[in-house]
């Protein structure tokens, strides 16, 4: 039995599939057969083949029994999943393939998500495990994926997209082709009341990037106050100090960020610039959201060379091109180039006043 340790990761060794554990480090090559199987061939003439299945990543225990029991039933009893929340289930029978795809399609589950499709959205965990959400990114992405399912289990696209949501601006997300980010564009509101019971000021003083906190004597009590000018709206001060409502139900706006990516196969890793503000946190659905998603994926479905990623497309049309072809207004907020980026971001580790 496996000695626990008190830092760093399972070993995951022992809950290989056999053939994979046999082969571990030794594959000859891959293919892909089908949108959402892979297939691998090791030295020894081994070969094992891989179902990718779409979950809603936040499951309840019926689901997973459900997606176990179609382990045990149709594949050898093996499964994992990847980073974005796809379920893979691992088998060593071409014959048990095509009878595993059609046990999960029947049971509501995807197949797709590998080659050049729309993979499944990472997103974070919104209204039912945050605590500062300024949206439902879960919710936001049901709706989109109802949109793009077509795109999932297809591989019609350039090259492979990431989508991402991030139900606020200050503590998830991470580099996609297409992200939705929570944008509040109004200063908290501080219920003097309650921050003195409530919130170690010198804390929240501290976890403010732009300096605009401080100190303040309000109806006799200790609060704080903030400067409104410096305020860049982030929320960084809401997880310490809940009193300091940022979220509100007509000022949390959501934004479209495009052209990010962490791989460096055909061209070094981007960050992704905003290109649309201001859409309406217009729960339960978002479709303005969505709308505007689904137009920069099929513009750049129709318009970008084979294997051109997000970033890649945009690097060789221009960005006034892009905004031409998607139909997306332009205003003096979007895009920054990073150039003299002195003057437009704090890049430094000193406070300027």
């Amino acid at each position: 039995m496996r000695t626990p340790i008190e830092s760093g990761v399972p070993d995951n060794k022992q809950y290989l599939h056999p053939l994979m554990a046999r082969n571990y480090g030794n594959w000859k090559y891959h293919d892909r057969p089908r949108p959402g199987v892979l297939h691998h061939v090791a030295h020894s003439g081994d070969q094992i083949w891989t179902v990718r299945a779409g979950t809603q990543r936040q499951m309840d225990l019926f689901t997973i029994r459900k997606l176990c029991d179609i382990a045990d039933t149709y594949a050898d009893g093996h499964v994992r999943f990847t980073i974005r929340s796809n379920i893979e289930y691992m088998v060593s029978d071409p014959t048990r393939v095509e009878p595993l795809i059609e046990a999960l399609t029947t049971n509501g589950f995807p197949v797709g998500g590998t080659g050049n499709s729309v993979s499944a959205i990472a997103h974070t965990q919104g209204w039912l495990h945050c605590d500062i959400p300024g949206t439902d990114a879960s919710g936001a992405v049901k709706a989109l994926m109802d949109e793009l399912h077509e795109e999932f289990i297809k591989e019609e696209m350039p090259n492979r997209v990431h989508l991402s949501t991030s139900c606020c601006e200050i503590n998830c997300g991470g580099q996609a082709d297409i992200a939705i980010i929570v944008q509040h564009t109004k200063p908290p509101k501080i219920n003097h009341d309650l921050v003195a019971n409530m919130c170690e000021r010198p804390t929240v003083v501290a976890r403010c990037p732009v300096a605009a906190i401080r100190p303040a004597m309000v109806n006799g009590k200790p609060s704080l106050e903030i400067d409104e000018s410096k305020c860049m709206c982030c929320g960084a001060c809401y997880p310490p100090c809940p009193p300091m409502q940022i979220n509100d139900p007509e000022n949390s706006k959501l934004a479209i960020w495009v052209g990010g990516k962490n791989s460096n196969a055909r061209g070094k890793p981007t960050f992704m610039k905003m290109v649309a503000s201001g859409l309406p946190n217009n729960a339960p659905r978002w479709p303005e959201v969505s709308a505007m998603v689904k137009k920069i994926l099929t513009t750049y479905k129709a318009d970008a060379r084979s294997w051109e990623r997000m970033a890649d497309w945009i690097d060789r049309i221009g960005w006034p091109a892009f905004f031409e072809k998607c139909d997306l207004p332009f205003t003096k907020y979007l895009i920054d180039d990073w150039r003299g980026s002195r003057a437009s971001l704090n890049a430094s580790t000193h406070i300027r006043f």
